[in-house]
Formats: structure tokens, C-alpha cells, sequence
């Protein structure tokens, strides 16, 4: 497993995240009970992980307790989160309190590595600042958790607009943000403005949108339809099959982890799963070389400036 620097955090981690929530939740979505998913965490910590992503909504928390129930706890980065705005309403600042103190239970532990405020969008994020982040760094000082961070909402969010106003005030140490090979606006927006100040990154939404081969298709076929995607790949079943072709990589989600992985500014690459072949075959790619200067180039041309792509639905390219 290959580690790095978590920005100013000074934190050691792994460049592979498992993370608890996602469309698996660890495989509780596939009907996986809590020993089961505690065997996964075990796993993922044998091939080297060391940080575990938690959230109060995924459902998941409990079992991750379990799984590093007899763990030095000095020996993983654990996290977890809070939404500041669902549904359209905004949460008080004493449900954040409660739910921070709800996740340290459930996880066994009496403080987090990083707390994260959820799904910060330009919507929410003068509310977080102004009601929410005074009353939750009191929580910091009591010791229960180190670093606090903030998740963008993707879909809701697909310039990076929250985290640069969270950027320009520099209040977080931490930010978990899209970035993915046909969603790059990160690069320009997000990544140099972290590594300048200093903040850490967790890459979400990587291997999302190309695990899904018929979506894949069926969202450039559209594009293409649209005249925003060259028409002779358009129209292919897999309009992306020079990543294994010509990029060597092993399938598609093998070129989207060691896409994200390889871009300066990204410090963990998070992703959710079950399985653990498919856990060890994540690491791998992760821990692989990047994508040849060619492909990288072919990817930038195909989606360079199109924010968004794969993180919204197929559906905003028919309208």
C-alpha cells in the first residue's frame, strides 16, 4: 500500500479509502449483515488500509465499530459525517452535536480523526459557517474529533462552488470532492487552491458513473446525439474502450482509480464495496502506474470543461 500526507493534518494514510456509504454500504444493501461486514473492514485494514469513512445516514456505522472493535486505534483514520442541509431543511446545530456523539458511539470510539460537515453547497454554506461551525468546534475542543472537514453535494454542486467559498474563508482542514476521468473541473477549480493552502483530500465519486457500462453508453450516446461527444465513439457499445486498448488499463474502473489516484492534490481515493475480491482489486489499481500521457490527453479532449458528466443523469443531455 502506498501512503501519503493528509495536507496540514500531518495524518499518514493510505491512498485507498474504504468508504461506509455509497450504493453498497459495505454490502448491507446486498443484504450483508454486521459480522460480515465487520470481516470486510478487518480485510480492508490486512491490505493496508487505513482509513474508513463513516457517515450518521449510511447505516453502516455500527458494524465498522465492530470490525475495529480490537484495533489500535492509533493505526486507522476514521471519519465520519453530518448533514448540514436535507431535504431542504436545514439541521440545528444541536442535531449536528447529537449526531457526531450518536457516530462515536456507534463506531466505539471516543473521538473521530475527521468530522466532516455534509454536502456543503453555496445554498447551505453560510449557514454551516455562521450557526454550525461555532458550536461544533466546541465539540473539537472537548476532544471529540481532530479535524473538521467538508463534503460537497456533487449533483447539486458541479463547479466546486461551496468548497471555494469554504476555500476563500480556509476554516476546514479537510475536503471530500468529485473528481473522476469524465468529471475533471477539480483539477482547475478544487485541487490547486487545497495543495496551496494546505487542505487534505478524499476523492469521491471516482469509479461511480463507469462501473455502469449501460449508462456509460447510454449518457454518450446522448452527448454524441447532442454534438458533445465525437459521434464514431458515440456510437460504440463502449464508447470508453480505449482505456483498455490503448491505456492498458485492466477494465474501466481499473482506469478510473488509477485516473483519480494520479492527480496532484489527490491525497485518498474512497470507494464502497461489499466484496472484498472486489476490495483487493480496488487496492491494486489504486497502487497501479498512472494512465499513459496519451490517454490522459484523449480524456482531457473528450471532457476537459464538461463538468458533470456521469454525475448527473443521462436524462440533462435528452432535454
Amino acid at each position: 500500500m502506498d501512503y501519503t500526507t493528509l495536507g496540514r493534518t500531518g495524518l499518514r494514510v493510505s491512498v485507498a479509502g474504504l468508504g461506509g456509504g455509497g450504493d453498497s454500504r459495505l454490502g448491507m444493501t446486498a443484504g450483508r449483515n454486521e459480522a460480515e461486514v465487520a470481516d470486510t473492514v478487518k480485510f480492508a485494514l490486512d491490505l493496508g488500509i487505513n482509513v474508513i469513512d463513516c457517515g450518521y445516514t449510511y447505516g453502516t456505522e455500527d458494524a465498522v465499530g465492530r470490525g475495529l472493535k480490537n484495533v489500535d486505534r492509533d493505526q486507522v483514520v476514521l471519519s465520519s459525517k453530518y448533514y448540514v442541509r436535507q431535504k431542504g431543511t436545514f439541521h440545528k446545530p444541536g442535531e449536528v452535536v447529537a449526531g457526531l456523539e450518536e457516530s462515536l458511539r456507534r463506531l466505539g470510539t471516543d473521538h473521530l480523526d475527521i468530522f466532516f460537515l455534509h454536502g456543503i453547497t453555496p445554498a447551505s454554506y453560510d449557514y454551516a459557517v455562521t450557526e454550525i461551525l461555532p458550536v461544533i468546534r466546541r465539540e473539537q475542543e472537548k476532544g471529540k474529533f481532530r479535524f473538521l472537514g467538508l463534503t460537497e453535494a456533487p449533483p447539486l454542486d458541479l463547479n466546486h462552488e461551496g468548497l471555494s467559498l469554504a476555500l476563500d474563508d480556509d476554516h476546514f482542514d479537510v475536503a471530500m470532492l468529485a473528481f473522476s476521468p469524465t468529471n475533471q473541473n477539480a483539477r482547475d477549480i478544487a485541487f490547486p487552491r487545497t495543495m496551496a493552502q494546505g487542505w487534505g483530500t478524499y476523492v469521491m465519486y471516482v469509479g461511480r458513473f463507469l462501473s455502469d457500462a449501460g449508462r456509460v453508453r447510454d449518457t454518450l450516446a446522448a452527448m454524441a446525439e447532442a454534438h458533445e461527444f465525437p459521434a464514431e465513439l458515440g456510437s460504440r457499445g463502449n464508447p470508453l474502450d480505449f482505456l483498455m486498448e490503448e491505456g492498458g488499463a485492466r477494465d474501466m474502473m481499473d482506469a478510473a482509480y488509477r485516473y483519480a489516484r494520479h492527480e496532484p492534490g489527490a491525497n485518498v481515493v474512497l470507494f464502497g464495496s461489499g466484496d472484498q475480491a472486489h476490495i483487493a482489486s480496488n487496492v491494486k489499481s489504486i497502487n497501479s502506474p498512472p494512465l499513459s500521457d496519451e490517454v490522459l490527453t484523449r480524456l482531457k479532449a473528450l471532457f476537459g470543461g464538461r463538468p458533470g458528466v456521469g454525475v448527473q443523469s443521462a436524462a440533462i443531455y435528452r432535454k
